[in-house]
């Protein structure tokens, strides 16, 4: 995706949830680089801490709010904060998640309840309170939430994180219907395989895994955390205001090579 002018974000105020590290780093940065404020939300100050200051340090305008995104009041300190600093609130990035691979018969109530309660009830609980003042102001916004290709495709050991980010897809839809007459449009990304720290070292550890992996990414390679960045900037800029309810899938078509002939 081509390089959107240095001003394109200039003026706004991104919230990116889970910013801190992995593709919430990359998008705060991105973001920032085309003229955005930024806000970061963790749980973990330590995880905020090294990208505001690599964000306040190359010249933008960045804060960090430790936030528990599935406490409702911590979720409305981060928007009061927002605005305390900034001003207003233009853009949220519902970045933040939690997952684990388990067989459904082996999974507790309590590691069911743990990710759909970060991954659903969060992301409605910062949309909510983003949405609300985006109405009040009336200058609208946009929101922009990240799923994974196997919330519509499924996956082995995924069945608490497939079902709440399929709930989010739905509540993406929802809300874009429900929130377009106040100029707030909603939609989403799926990013497929990329290149993040830590990442090889639990999934593709191995040459062997790393090359399987691979095989199953038609375009031959994992994704850069900056192409993810540059596709979630086009979604939150004016280029695309007439892009609400949508899905952009990232992944190099992976989704897509699961086909019944086995034509390689």
């Amino acid at each position: 995706m081509p390089m959107l002018p240095a001003d394109t974000l200039k003026g706004e105020v991104a919230i990116i949830t889970g910013g801190g590290t992995g593709l919430g780093r990359s998008m705060a940065l991105e973001f920032s680089k085309l003229g955005a404020k930024i806000v970061l939300a963790s749980r973990n100050a330590e995880h905020l801490e090294p990208t505001i200051a690599e964000l306040n340090n190359s010249g933008g305008d960045a804060i960090a709010v430790v936030t528990d995104i599935r406490d409702p009041a911590q979720v409305d300190n981060m928007i009061q904060k927002t605005k305390e600093k900034f001003g207003t609130v233009d853009i949220l990035v519902n970045n933040a998640a939690g997952t684990f691979i388990c067989k459904a018969e082996d999974m507790s109530p309590n590691g069911w309840r743990a990710v759909v309660d970060i991954v659903l009830n969060g992301t409605f609980f910062c949309s909510r309170a983003a949405g609300r003042e985006m109405i009040a102001t009336g200058r609208g916004g946009k929101i922009l939430n990240v799923l994974a290709t196997y919330c519509w495709t499924g996956g082995p050991g995924t069945a608490h994180s497939a079902a709440a980010k399929a709930g989010v897809l739905a509540m993406t839809r929802t809300l874009a219907v429900e929130w377009a007459q106040h100029k707030i449009r909603v939609n989403a990304i799926t990013p497929g395989r990329v290149e993040t720290e830590g990442a090889g070292s639990k999934l593709w550890g191995t040459p062997e895994a790393r090359a399987k992996m691979l095989a199953q990414i038609p375009v031959g390679r994992m994704g850069k955390p900056e192409e993810i960045a540059r596709g979630a900037s086009f979604l939150v800029s004016p280029y695309a205001d007439y892009v609400n309810g949508e899905n952009l899938t990232m992944d190099g078509g992976a989704w897509l090579g699961k086909g019944f002939l086995a034509y390689q």
